[in-house]
């Protein structure tokens, strides 16, 4: 089975939207998908890409063979992901704090009930 990572367009009549997708090369490109990766929007002002790096990867990895307009679009997508701010570090410190805060309350309080 030659598995290919292929965009798969979407969206209506003059106003192109793509879906980054992992499907059998004999399915049309319209076809079902075994997974879905990303999204590319062309008409956005940067030519938005948004993808899952890690299952990308994961797919090249066993032989996953991407298209020439996807190779040429993931640095795009790399780029993108690069300039977001990082939201995990505030939400793990979060995450802390409320695991310190449920280790502070006494046994006796929460069986009270």
């Amino acid at each position: 089975m030659s598995v290919r990572i292929r965009l798969k367009r979407m969206g209506n009549r003059n106003n192109p939207f793509y879906r980054i997708v992992v499907a059998d090369g004999r399915n049309p490109n319209e076809g079902k998908a075994i997974e879905y990766l990303g999204t590319y929007d062309p008409k956005s002002a940067s030519g938005r890409v948004v993808l899952k790096h890690d299952r990308y990867q994961y797919w090249l990895g066993v032989g996953a063979i991407p298209s020439d307009t996807v190779r040429s679009i993931v640095p795009r997508a790399i780029e993108h992901a690069n300039t977001l701010p990082k939201k995990e570090a505030s939400e793990n410190d979060a995450a802390a704090g409320e695991q310190a805060a449920d280790a502070e309350v006494p046994a006796e309080t929460v069986n009270a009930g």
